[in-house]
Formats: structure tokens, C-alpha cells, sequence
């Protein structure tokens, strides 16, 4: 299946190539991060667990090519990653790719393939990659970014878009593992101040935190979740529901956010963000609040409180984030 998949990827380069490029941008990265964790008792370089791929101390790029035919813009290569360090971790510098993936716009639908966001829950929507806050995808629940194809189209209503990826999230591998899924949303967004989406997805995919396998044979995984975005004044708020099974055990997922937008343009936000995760018969909570300061079109500050009951531990975790175009 994913031979044939590369081999699709190799054809949209080769048709990359012969595309002419329009325009392009290209970001610098730069974040520091440190903390202090109730349980390790010292100095920490990690907004989550040090083998997770959130924030680190790291310096990365973000480079966006638009490509054109005779006529129109026909595509996008884009390519965003990071070298982050951190002592705790299993390796101290650790090579993190986001986005690494070619997109076209085929008039039916737009088409992508490489490493993108899969067509699932509210983290489709949403780009985290920047922010101290974690969604369901750093619970064990779905992927920020993963290895595949998947498609996209747009109705006047709404939006549909579906994928199929390798379920290994920032690692590449091949062994039996898979991740079919599908999300349809009604509302857009940027019109109508309101979202609503439905997802599913079915597969065998392999239990990483990171780069760290938990279990080295891939595991079953399925799950349907519902999730609703809203927008009213200076408000905000996100929710998702998921319903699902991986490895043998069924799970419940409940997330909620909400954030207020204050000072001109919104440059300081204030949030508050519960998620319960049920994994077979244990309960588990991770309960966020976080300020965010957007200091210059350049310069953010972020911080976050966090509580997480899994490991009985409380984090502290400040942010300073540099991202400039050059």
C-alpha cells in the first residue's frame, strides 16, 4: 500500500519540478522554553514529558512555496521543521519535522502527500505546533502530523476531507501499520464564527510518544469524535468529544477550551483548558491555563499551569517565541 503511496509522492515531485514558482516565503524559529515539574524537582526543558515532541528549546524553519501553471496557481510545497535540545530527553537534540508535504489543487479537490495534518478531530483544524496548550494528539489519541496522502474540498457549507497515513505521527516507518480517516465539518469558520465536525478513523498504528515506541508491534486503533468551534466578541471556545478503542481497551475523551482575547488586536489571551481521557477502566485528567502575549508581529510570550493527574505531577512552563520572515 505505502510502496504505492511513495511512489505517488515521487510523481507530484517530478510535477513539482516542472512547476513554475510564483512566489515563497521563508520563516526563521526560535523558541526558548524552561520550567520547574513538582515530580522531577528541577529545572525543565519540556512543556510535556521530555520523550514527547512539544515545545523544547529549538531553532527551525518554515519555508512555503507556491506553485503556478499557465493560468493558476496549481500547488504548495511546504516544509517546516526544528532541531530541539533537551537534557531529560532521550536523546538530547532530536530532529523534528512538521509540515513536509505537496499539496495541489486539482479543481476537484486538493490533493496532498508527504508529512501533513491526518483528517481527524479538532487537531485537523487546528495548528498546535507553536503552542504550550496540548490537545487529544499528545494524549495518545490521533497525530499531530503523519506520513500519508489525504484530500480536501470546500462547499459552500463546509468542508471534507479524508486520509491515509502511516499512524506513526514525526517517525517513518513500514510494518503492517496504517491509519484510514475521514472528517466532515459544517459551518466556515472565518464566515460564520462557528465549526462543527465529525470524524472517524480506523487503523493499526504504532504507540509512540515521540519517537519512543510504547509497544513495538503496531495496535489496533479506532474512534469517532465530534468537535465544535466558536467564536463570539473576544471569546473563544473548542470542544471535542471521542469515543473509541486502541490496543483492546475502549476510551472516552472529553476536551474543552476556552480563551478570552483582550488589548487591542487581541495580543494578550487568557485560557483555560480541561481534557479527560477514560483508557479501559482508569480515569485520567490534564488541566491547563495559560496566558499568551504577543509582544511584536515577532516576539510571543507564552506561559502555562498545568496539572497532570496520570503522573501526580504540576508543571510550570514559560515560552519566549521568535518567528520572522527573512
Amino acid at each position: 500500500m505505502f510502496k504505492k503511496l511513495c511512489v505517488g509522492v515521487s510523481a507530484l515531485l517530478i510535477a513539482a519540478i516542472g512547476a513554475e514558482a510564483q512566489s515563497h516565503l521563508f520563516y526563521i524559529e526560535l523558541q526558548g522554553i524552561a520550567g520547574t515539574s513538582s515530580t522531577e524537582k528541577k529545572v525543565i526543558f519540556h512543556s510535556l514529558s521530555s520523550d514527547d515532541i512539544m515545545q523544547k528549546p529549538s531553532l527551525g524553519f518554515d519555508y512555503v512555496l507556491k506553485l503556478s501553471g499557465k493560468s493558476r496557481d496549481i500547488g504548495t510545497l511546504a516544509v517546516q521543521a526544528r532541531l530541539a535540545y533537551d537534557p531529560d530527553g532521550t536523546t538530547p537534540l532530536e530532529f523534528q519535522i512538521y509540515n513536509a508535504y505537496l499539496k495541489f489543487k486539482t479543481g476537484f479537490a486538493d490533493i496532498w502527500a508527504g508529512h501533513n495534518r491526518p483528517a481527524l478531530g479538532l487537531s485537523s483544524a487546528l495548528d498546535i505546533h507553536a503552542l504550550l496548550l496540548p490537545t487529544f494528539v499528545m494524549t495518545g489519541y490521533g497525530f499531530d502530523r503523519d506520513w500519508g496522502a489525504g484530500l480536501s474540498r470546500d462547499f459552500p457549507w463546509g468542508n471534507v476531507a479524508a486520509s491515509l497515513t502511516t499512524g506513526t505521527g514525526m517517525p517513518l516507518v513500514f510494518e503492517g501499520n496504517y491509519l484510514a480517516s475521514a472528517r466532515i465539518a459544517a459551518g466556515v469558520l472565518s464566515r460564520d464564527n462557528i465549526e462543527a465536525g465529525l470524524s472517524f478513523a480506523r487503523g493499526n498504528i504504532l504507540d509512540i510518544i515521540g519517537f519512543r515506541r510504547v509497544e513495538e508491534d503496531p495496535v489496533g486503533f479506532s474512534c469517532v469524535s465530534g468537535d465544535m468551534t466558536y467564536l463570539w466578541n473576544n471569546l473563544e471556545g473548542r470542544a471535542e468529544v471521542l469515543v473509541g478503542k486502541k490496543a483492546g481497551k475502549n476510551a472516552l475523551g472529553l476536551f474543552g477550551k476556552i480563551g478570552a482575547n483582550i488589548l487591542e488586536e487581541g495580543r494578550l489571551k487568557f485560557e483555560l483548558q480541561p481534557l479527560l481521557l477514560k483508557n479501559g477502566k482508569d480515569w485520567s485528567s490534564l488541566l491547563s491555563a495559560g496566558v499568551t502575549f504577543l509582544a511584536s508581529t515577532d516576539f510571543t510570550f507564552r506561559a502555562m499551569v498545568q496539572r497532570d493527574s496520570a503522573f501526580k505531577e504540576t508543571r510550570v512552563v514559560f515560552q519566549v517565541y521568535y518567528y520572522q520572515a527573512i
